[in-house]
């Protein structure tokens, strides 16, 4: 499975192909059932909860259900962050565009759009899928719905530990491009089925506007794609910003403590 974001994209090379067949075979099938997409028990929330975890283990502090109210500087440079009468020094600070917003240094990002997602429970699989497939993928390209962009739909089902048996959750995410975006799921929605209850949800999606030299990385607000594409480069991007060195996956430390 390979997948190309830029529809423009008319010369497909062999090195792509063969490293894409390669991340399939090494990261997902045979390993962890027959889909080479692997998500995790419970829900996304297990991601930072087992990065919480082992940030521990290395020393790693957290402050819980905690907003921050203001950036510390020092001599042009982040030293720290303020919530109430708290401050947590820093000489790096990464974080989300909501914590620059609401500090007030907006300049740090540019919005480029909207995205909507809908999160539909359903009591049904999709049937347009193989029937026996209890978690799916979907992406609706651009010319076929006669769109700028892809729709994407995933489902999760109890084998994930995320519904009781017999339900399951089939989401919708796409960027917006109208003035009705509740209207542009509908194709999507078609495909899924009957639903019993759904929830939609429209945020702003914001880009890094910031140089970092202040030592402030701002990650880009996470696009509709449910295969986390965007979201696992700008990682990339962000580790080699602040390091100056390429994220090594291949080359790992075999003793966990090293």
């Amino acid at each position: 499975f390979f997948f190309f974001n830029d529809t423009a994209t008319t010369e497909i090379y062999t090195e792509q192909i063969v490293g894409s067949v390669r991340c399939v075979q090494e990261t997902g099938i045979g390993r962890y059932g027959d889909s080479p997409f692997i998500y995790p028990l419970y829900g996304l929330g297990g991601i930072p909860e087992g990065f919480s975890r082992l940030c521990a283990i290395y020393g790693g502090t957290f402050i819980l259900n905690q907003d921050i109210d203001e950036v510390l500087f020092e001599n042009g440079q982040v030293c720290g962050v303020r919530s109430g009468d708290q401050v947590a020094k820093c000489k790096t600070l990464i974080c989300s565009p909501s914590y620059v917003l609401n500090t007030g240094h907006t300049n740090k990002v540019k919005q480029i759009g909207q995205a909507i997602r809908c999160i539909c429970i359903v009591d049904h699989k999709i049937s347009a899928v193989h029937k026996e497939a209890e978690s799916v993928q979907i992406i609706l390209p651009q010319r076929q719905t006669g769109r700028k962009s892809d729709i994407y739909i995933m489902m999760v089902s109890q084998i994930h530990q995320v519904t009781k048996q017999g339900f399951y959750l089939a989401i919708i995410s796409a960027t917006v491009e109208t003035d009705n975006p509740e209207k542009e799921l509908d194709f999507a929605l078609s495909i899924i089925g009957p639903v019993k209850e759904k929830f939609i949800k429209i945020s702003p999606m914001y880009k890094s506007n910031t140089n970092s030299s202040d030592n402030i990385f701002v990650t880009n607000s996470l696009d509709p794609t449910s295969h986390f594409e965007g979201a696992t480069e700008n990682v990339l991007s962000l580790y080699k910003q602040i390091t100056g060195n390429d994220l090594d996956l291949v080359n790992l430390p075999e003793d966990e403590n090293e």
